[in-house]
């Protein structure tokens, strides 16, 4: 097998495409009417985890947070079960208004290559994106350091939130694709 490029795209099953898009395209009706324009209600994000596997994280302002893989697995409705996740991802969202600055307003949605996470804010007024890049953080400006805080916030509970749903006998958490 050839080695795969950090320029490769990432291969990605019709689960995965669905769900994120249907994330990217999510509608501001079902929250609070009294949004403003420039309010974000939900924040799509998607993170490489390895040369092979990108996973893409969807919060909504209702606290909602969940995670989808490229290949076809997910890990969904954890913030039904657990607080820290509604209460992270909330944070997320409630505090992603101020980040507007670094973003540019978007009507594409490419998945990124190796080494960039693509953050999406939805708004009623349209997408918004940034890039950030995990390794350059430190120098990174203010705004994207903070975004990248809350995405890892919002990751640690997820992860505690696996591991509690795996000690209490509910398998990984992990739903895997059908083959």
């Amino acid at each position: 097998m050839a080695k795969r490029s950090i320029y490769d795209r990432y291969t990605a099953s019709q689960k995965y495409i669905v769900a994120r898009g249907q994330a990217l395209t999510f509608p501001a009706a079902p929250f609070k009417k009294e949004l403003t324009d420039k309010q974000v209600y939900g924040i799509v994000i998607d993170i490489p985890m390895s040369p092979t596997v990108l996973a893409t994280m969807v919060c909504f302002i209702n606290g909602s947070a969940n995670l989808y893989f490229n290949l076809g697995g997910e890990f969904v409705n954890a913030a039904g079960r657990y607080r820290g996740v509604a209460q992270a991802s909330y944070d997320f969202v409630k505090n992603a208004s101020n980040y507007l600055g670094c973003c540019e307003k978007t009507t594409k949605f490419d998945m990124p290559t190796a080494g960039k996470n693509f953050v999406y804010f939805l708004t009623k007024s349209g997408v918004y994106k940034t890039v950030i890049t995990p390794n350059a953080i430190p120098a990174d400006d203010e705004d994207r350091r903070k975004i990248n805080f809350f995405t890892q916030r919002v990751m640690s509970e997820l992860r505690t939130a696996q591991l509690k749903d795996k000690a209490a006998g509910l398998g990984t958490g992990f739903v895997v694709a059908d083959k």
